[in-house]
């Protein structure tokens, strides 16, 4: 039997790092309100002109080093964003070019928060399947492109970045299992609008962008108790317990959120890698990102089982639970 396994992992931050403090300076708030509701200190805001390809290169770069791969050895490229470089081609097909891969099928994902879970199902399929051997799945986002910076609710949330695996076929189990959803009746909680141009920069709203807008009491309420039901589905369904669990690598929303998910779980915040704290929400990234700091400093070994789970836009919402 063919299996899928992630064999290395990469991320990439921008350079410019945007405090709490900076933010007082823009908006209406304070460093402590925004620590005491979502967890966040700092988060990186890509440069101008620097797009959601230019921050997936170096992460899939350091991916491929990672599993001791080439890019020419890649037959699947998926990237999962919600701020692609254009609306078409895809952020994949602009990743392929800028990696020199030539022929093999390169696509996007969309489904916001959730995406890179999403992708990770797809190529895990790919790979179990024997339609590719060798899979580059990236998540990655310019989310400050379409923050409204007048919306404190908001734009105090959102963050920049790209985190990368590579996925082979492998005799060992690698991903044990996967489950996505998505339900959307719930569209309006957490979307993108056009705002006031009266509250807004003129000069952005010129170029058509639509910006964040959500909920968040009610978001809130609908993640917690979403992500409670998406773990027991995927732990039953594997047939294994919460105690089974090395890593809880979750979607870096909110502490609240991530907290209540580990008390689901019977976890201590010991065992569930935290970067929403640096990172902010990357969205698609940040599930790639969390897994690839753990890696890298020593938490996270070979054989170690890991649950992740992501809560989105759309309503999305899914779990990966696989064994490093």
């Amino acid at each position: 039997m063919i299996h899928a396994r992630i064999t290395g992992t990469g991320s990439y931050l921008p350079e410019r790092v945007m405090t709490n403090h900076d933010l007082e300076q823009i908006v209406d708030t304070s460093d402590s309100w925004i620590r005491e509701r979502t967890g966040i200190e700092q988060r990186h805001i890509a440069a101008e002109g620097q797009l959601t390809s230019d921050l997936a290169e170096p992460a899939a770069r350091r991916a491929l080093a990672a599993a001791g791969r080439v890019p020419e050895e890649v037959d699947l490229i998926i990237v999962a964003t919600t701020t692609p470089d254009r609306t078409f081609p895809s952020t994949a097909c602009l990743l392929q070019q800028k990696l020199g891969i030539h022929g093999s099928p390169a696509f996007d994902v969309q489904a916001v928060c959730t995406g890179f879970v999403y992708a990770l199902s797809v190529a895990d399929k790919f790979i179990k399947t024997g339609a590719a051997r060798c899979a580059l799945v990236v998540g990655a986002e310019t989310l400050s492109r379409i923050v409204n910076w007048s919306d404190r609710n908001t734009c105090v949330l959102f963050a920049d970045g790209a985190g990368a695996v590579v996925v082979e076929a492998s005799d060992e189990p690698g991903i044990i299992r996967t489950d996505i959803h998505a339900d959307g009746s719930y569209e309006s909680l957490l979307t993108t609008v056009k705002p006031d141009p009266e509250t807004t920069d003129p000069e952005r709203l010129a170029d058509g962008t639509a910006f964040i807008e959500m909920r968040g009491n009610e978001v809130f309420r609908m993640a917690v108790n979403t992500l409670g039901r998406i773990v027991d589905q995927t732990m039953e369904a594997a047939g294994m317990s919460p105690d089974e669990i090395d890593w809880l690598v979750p979607h870096q929303a909110n502490i609240r959120i991530i907290q209540a998910t580990a008390r689901k779980l019977g976890m201590s915040m010991d065992r569930v890698v935290v970067t929403v704290d640096r990172h902010g929400n990357t969205s698609a990234a940040s599930v790639p990102l969390a897994l690839d700091a753990a890696v890298r400093d020593g938490r996270i070994k070979r054989g170690d089982v890991i649950l992740t789970e992501a809560f989105g836009g759309g309503f999305t919402w899914g779990s990966a639970l696989l064994r490093y």
